[in-house]
């Protein structure tokens, strides 16, 4: 059902954790399937330092998170705002349409997460 690209996120996902010194975390939630996205960040003004994630969840939401810290690490916040679910699942190889929300859920993390930043 996973594409490799999925599966190795998922198996070995990257910037998973918690984040010390984090002046950002936001939590977001998919209340149809129950996962949940914690993101922490270290921002510096426009700019997102370092982030990391914590996802309880699907196959998809850990790969998508996985996925979505490497573009957001070291980036602006303009760069995370162009951030869209389907830019996020082509990154992935596509996800089947039934898990297409993890996606989605990586997008609502982004959007919290900007609220958090000053630049925003």
């Amino acid at each position: 059902m996973f594409n490799e690209i999925i599966l190795e996120h998922f198996r070995n996902p990257r910037n998973a954790g918690e984040l010390a010194g984090a002046n950002a975390q936001v939590e977001v939630s998919n209340p149809v399937c129950g996962d949940i996205l914690r993101l922490s960040a270290i921002m510096n003004g426009a700019q997102i330092v370092e982030v990391r994630f914590k996802t309880q969840g699907c196959v998809a939401a850990i790969a998508a998170s996985s996925v979505l810290t490497g573009m957001l690490a070291g980036k602006s916040v303009e760069h995370a705002r162009a951030i869209t679910a389907l830019s996020l699942s082509d990154l992935l190889g596509g996800f089947p349409a039934a898990s297409f929300h993890a996606a989605q859920l990586c997008v609502d993390g982004i959007a919290a997460l900007l609220r958090k930043s000053p630049a925003a």
